[in-house]
């Protein structure tokens, strides 16, 4: 089975293709043409998912999946969740963003954080989603050069090492998007 995985993030493509078994080969945007960057214009994680499976599916005609992920913070009320990827501005990089989340953060003691991610498919014309969480806590000050986004400052519940510590195999066996690949791929068994 072959299946459009609707990112240009290739730290994302290479953490789900570690995942998935031989039956299920992950196919890039970059594979069917497309280039352009689809818009996360909606209001929440599962909705984003849902807009950029639905274009993928819409605009080139390929079984698609797609997802979103926010960092979920306790002492900023769930933010920066939806706007994980911008939060320290429209085109912030990883180190802004976690300058500016430490900032926020200076003088908490709740540190309680989640990583959630929601993948949605769109096989056959019908869409269907999946969540992984993550529990942990941020992190006073960044460990590890690992991983991507949050990872060097986000502390996994009961593990001693930031994902910016473990590496890809570590990641991904607690990890909120292995947790979310892991239910699409029981759900796609049904299909090969």
């Amino acid at each position: 089975m072959k299946l459009v995985f609707a990112t240009n993030n290739s730290n994302k493509i290479k953490e789900v293709s570690n995942l998935t078994s031989n039956q299920i080969e992950i196919i890039s945007l970059k594979d069917i043409g497309c280039n352009e960057d689809i818009v996360e214009s909606e209001d929440t994680i599962i909705d984003n998912a849902i807009l950029k499976a639905n274009y993928i599916k819409n605009n080139y005609g390929y079984d698609c999946f797609a997802d979103d992920t926010g960092l979920e913070v306790d002492f900023l009320n769930g933010r920066p969740g939806v706007f994980s990827k911008r939060f320290a501005g429209e085109n912030s990089t990883d180190e802004l963003n976690m300058k500016k989340l430490l900032e926020c953060m200076e003088e908490s003691k709740n540190r309680n954080a989640r990583f959630r991610t929601v993948i949605a498919l769109n096989i056959n014309n019908q869409v269907i989603t999946f969540t992984g969480l993550c529990e942990g806590e941020i992190l006073r000050q960044k460990r590890g050069n690992n991983g991507f986004g949050y990872d060097p400052v986000f502390l996994p519940k009961g593990y001693n090492n930031s994902f910016g510590e473990m590496d890809l195999i570590g990641k991904n066996k607690i990890g909120h998007r292995s947790k979310a690949v892991k239910k699409l791929i029981n759900y796609l068994n049904k299909f090969c």
